[in-house]
């Protein structure tokens, strides 16, 4: 990292088809709905006046679509990183909450009491999906030096970043951060290093209409 602090603006995805029934979605390439894709114009017209040097996403198609219009808006080429990719969920892919209640009760009992040091059956270790969200943005962040970026990921994925940057237990980021809403901005300054990373929030879940 350099002297001049890079701002990076997190974005959850637009809307997609599991959102209504909220289901886990992870790795499973879901598409936008209607008013997903509406979000993603919201954002690029936010895009558009915002100064932005450079626009990131997640390799998952919600994504990708929902960063292209920005990209467009701002000037930009936008650019795709796996690291920023959601959390993988294993057997909770497409399932709600009950459902997975249903199926596996234990083991959603023990993710819903720390989900930091139990994730779902065969899903990721957290800790790990830490590591390389947080590696990515960092990554992200020293190729723009005192530049502003919009990173499009997702809302597990930027949660337990957050924990991690700002330096409380990863278990903690369904309490600390309870909902990432589709296309709000949460915007941070990384510094550190890796080996002790650490944020300044400058802003978290807020609504593009809100900062025009």
């Amino acid at each position: 990292m350099t002297d001049r602090l890079t701002t990076l603006v997190l974005v959850r995805h637009g809307e997609t088809v599991w959102h209504a029934e909220n289901r886990y979605a992870g790795v499973s390439d879901i598409e936008l709905t209607g008013r997903g894709h509406d979000q993603a114009a919201e954002l690029a017209a936010w895009a558009a006046g915002a100064g932005l040097t450079a626009v990131w996403s997640s390799t998952l198609s919600r994504a990708r679509i929902t960063a292209a219009g920005a990209a467009a808006a701002a000037g930009l080429t936008p650019r795709a990183d796996e690291r920023l990719r959601e959390l993988d969920f294993g057997q909770g892919e497409g399932l709600t909450a009950r459902e997975m209640r249903e199926r596996f009760p234990e083991a959603r009992a023990a993710f819903e009491a720390d989900p930091g040091a139990h994730p779902l059956p065969g899903g990721e270790d957290p800790a790990a999906a830490a590591d390389r969200f947080t590696a990515a943005l960092f990554d992200v962040a020293a190729a723009s030096p005192g530049g502003r970026v919009l990173v499009v990921a997702h809302t597990t994925a930027i949660r337990l970043a957050l924990c991690r940057l700002v330096g409380v237990p990863l278990g903690e980021y369904r309490r600390l951060f309870p909902r990432l809403d589709n296309c709000a901005l949460t915007e941070l300054r990384p510094y550190g290093d890796l080996a002790h990373p650490r944020a300044a929030i400058l802003r978290y879940n807020t609504p593009i209409g809100a900062v025009r």
